[in-house]
């Protein structure tokens, strides 16, 4: 006998009410349980709402432009109701089904879910494979989202408008000195964090991606153990597992010594801070820390900050920072580190250190390490060397076919966009497409204040490769832009090819250098010359205009600065 019931706004994540944009059904139509009913609007994607029953429907509730909340009603809809005999069967089914699913299996397994995992999965599932997704933390993102690129960028955010506010004084416009109120800041932080989560977690429901919570170990080049309890068989796998902080040898256990994931969770200031290592995660945290009111000394074993950018980028970040941090010691060696009641002593090796100081925390950020090692991959036949990188080829393949890897177990650069750009190819292969990852250039970005970013050929690569190149370089004080921001410390150039005429590589130093590189990214994809970029019209005044500027003064047609003809 027919039995009417409601069909109810599910839980859509963190949204206290969204808009009816479509509805897909209508009354007396026949539907069928996970049949889409009707689309909402979020502020962050368009989600289609799924119906949980099967049945005829009764009454539609809803009509485009209402707003709805989780338990709204949607539909009323009749429904055949189930005998005594069909419910004992139907229970009878499930744990048949249960038992049988205890060793699952599934077409494609995503081992990781950070940017390179979940982009593969949902990639693979766009082309109609049957995808789980694994991942050990009971969210997704990774490492990325949750405690690195994300987060990072959320404080840095507020490092700026701490420094932007304190600038403005010798303007004419004062404020008080900030009141730094941590819980509020790392809730805002984590905030923005399970906005992201819910919407991956959104993303992959609506992809149909089968979700594992638990840390999968290889059993075989066909199966995974999760947390040693249940297995999973699968036909192909993408390995996407990513990195985890290095850690100091004869370094001491103790809460005072940070990583780049601890010292995310800002309880309580520091009034000395000394951050090992000249690299970008560290430098970006010092950023953060010294706006917040720490002093910051950095060490570094070798002779300059941020190792593989070109000279002239870092000796210009490193004067700007050299008046704002407490000290900078290069070609200085952390010897020792000890824990006493009075806060982190450090022994330095170095000419311009001392031997000894005092901090109240120390942030180790030595660089990262693949996570290749701890997944079991001796039980799979693939090739990996003794840091967890696997080789792969232009498919991502590795040397057994049917296992693909991606992102930072690849090896160096370490990025998420590397990552993703990887994935896709990787799902595209298993799913049996014809793709390649063929990048000439993948960009590299510090977010440190002042940003530096650079893509393609430094100048150091085109010496040791002996290429022949030209170099072209604006400096930002003839930017009408930088000087309405002031901030005129910075420099955009390009390198070309001296016989060709093709931009090679380029490096920019100075406020948003990270969203302006993509324009050098792109002209050498496309094998532009000076003359492209040039040409270009560009918006005035605009920071993007010195990417154009550099051409013109490369093509010697450039006004905006007088430089005499060679």
């Amino acid at each position: 006998m027919p039995k009417t019931e409601e069909i109810l706004v599910p839980d859509l994540g963190d949204f206290d009410k969204v808009e009816v944009t479509e509805v897909l059904v209508e009354v007396d139509q026949n539907i069928t349980s996970n049949e889409n009913i009707i689309t909402v609007e979020t502020d962050k994607a368009s989600i289609d709402v799924p119906s949980d029953k099967t049945g005829k429907i009764h009454s539609v509730k809803v009509k485009v432009g209402d707003y709805i909340k989780k338990g709204s009603l949607i539909l009323t809809i009749e429904t055949e109701a189930k005998s005594s005999a069909d419910n004992k069967k139907s229970k009878v089914n499930k744990a048949s089904k249960d038992k049988a699913t205890s060793n699952q299996a599934t077409d494609l397994l995503v081992l990781g879910a950070g940017p390179g995992g979940y982009t593969a999965a949902f990639r693979a599932a766009d082309l109609g494979m049957n995808v789980t997704l694994v991942e050990r933390l009971p969210v997704l993102g990774g490492v990325c989202l949750n405690v690195g690129c994300i987060p990072s960028k959320a404080l840095l955010h507020a490092a700026s408008v701490i420094d932007q506010a304190e600038a403005m004084k010798e303007h004419g416009i004062n404020f008080s000195n900030p009141k730094i109120e941590t819980k509020k800041l790392m809730l805002w932080k984590e905030n923005i964090i399970s906005k992201l989560n819910t919407g991956l977690s959104d993303l992959a429901n609506q992809r149909k991606v089968n979700l594992v919570h638990g840390f999968g170990v290889f059993e075989s080049s066909n199966r995974i153990l999760i947390d040693n309890k249940k297995s999973i068989d699968f036909e192909k796998c993408i390995i996407a597992v990513g990195s985890d902080s290095a850690s100091l040898p004869g370094a001491p256990h103790d809460e005072r010594i940070l990583n780049s994931t601890t010292a995310l969770n800002l309880t309580k200031i520091p009034k000395k801070l000394l951050v090992i290592g000249g690299g970008i995660i560290g430098l970006e945290m010092a950023c953060v820390y010294h706006s917040l009111g720490s002093s910051i000394t950095v060490v570094e074993l070798t002779d300059g900050l941020i190792p593989g950018a070109d000279r002239d980028l870092v000796s210009t970040y490193t004067k700007y920072i050299r008046d704002r941090y407490q000290n900078i010691f290069l070609n200085t060696k952390v010897s020792k580190i000890q824990s006493v009641k009075s806060g982190i002593k450090v022994t330095f090796e170095g000419q311009n250190s001392p031997k000894t100081e005092l901090y109240d925390n120390v942030l180790v950020s030595i660089g990262r390490k693949s996570n290749g090692n701890n997944i079991g991959l001796e039980n799979t036949g693939i090739l990996y060397d003794k840091n967890g990188i696997i080789a792969v080829d232009k498919q991502m393949r590795t040397n057994v076919p049917h296992i693909f890897a991606v992102g930072d177990l690849t090896g160096d650069p370490m990025l998420a966009h590397k990552a993703t750009h990887q994935a896709k190819v990787a799902a595209e292969v298993a799913s049996g497409a014809r793709s390649a990852f063929d990048a000439r250039v993948i960009p590299s970005v510090a977010y440190t204040d002042p940003e530096i970013a650079w893509v393609g050929l430094t100048e150091i690569e085109a010496k040791e490769k002996n290429i022949n190149y030209d170099k072209s370089k604006f400096p930002w004080a003839a930017s009408g832009r930088s000087l309405a921001i002031s901030r005129d410390e910075g420099f955009t150039k390009l390198l070309f090819n001296k016989d060709s005429g093709k931009v090679i590589g380029g490096g920019i130093i100075g406020p948003y250098a990270g969203d302006l590189i993509s324009e050098i990214a792109l002209a050498i994809e496309m094998d532009s010359d000076a003359a492209d970029i040039g040409m270009t019209i560009h918006p005035h005044p605009t920071l993007s205009e010195t990417v154009a500027f550099a051409a013109e003064a490369h093509e010697g047609i450039l006004t905006d600065l007088y430089i005499p003809k060679k």
